[in-house]
């Protein structure tokens, strides 16, 4: 495994648009998918109203996780920025935010853009080892359900 620089990790962010947002609810963790764009060292995404607004706004801290793996290298790396998180608001950020052609992947009215601000961005990049040692054919039978 291989730690990954600042800059690496903002590199790698920009590869891809798809992460996994990481809140409190109710003092409970959860995590949402969201497709989000990296602007000016910060990274934005957009969502309508409900529980991932509510627990994504005013501040709140938050996780997000991107990762990605090159087939041909058999390298993948993740990279995790937390920070706070703050509905972005003034006609002024509404408009800068409209222009970074960022549009959600699922139907529905996600008219509220967050900005969640890096207090910390961590990467690392590591070898996928390969199958065989993980895969197994008994990974896909059915289990019983818990009692």
């Amino acid at each position: 495994m291989q730690n990954l620089e600042h800059h690496e990790c903002w590199a790698l962010l920009r590869t891809v648009s798809v992460g996994r947002l990481a809140v409190l609810v109710d003092g409970q963790p959860d995590i949402f998918p969201i497709n989000y764009t990296v602007d000016g060292g910060t990274l934005v995404f957009r969502t309508g109203a409900g529980t991932k607004l509510a627990a994504a706004s005013g501040g709140a801290a938050v996780a997000l996780e991107a990762d990605g793996v090159d087939a041909v290298s058999g390298l993948a790396w993740s990279v995790v920025v937390k920070g706070p998180a703050k509905a972005i608001t003034g006609t002024e950020g509404i408009l800068d935010s409209a222009a970074l052609y960022l549009f959600p992947w699922q139907a529905g009215k996600k008219d509220t853009f967050v900005r969640v601000s890096p207090g910390t961005v961590t990467g690392r990049r590591f070898k996928v080892t390969a199958p065989m040692t993980w895969w197994t054919q008994l990974s896909g039978a059915a289990k019983a359900a818990p009692e």
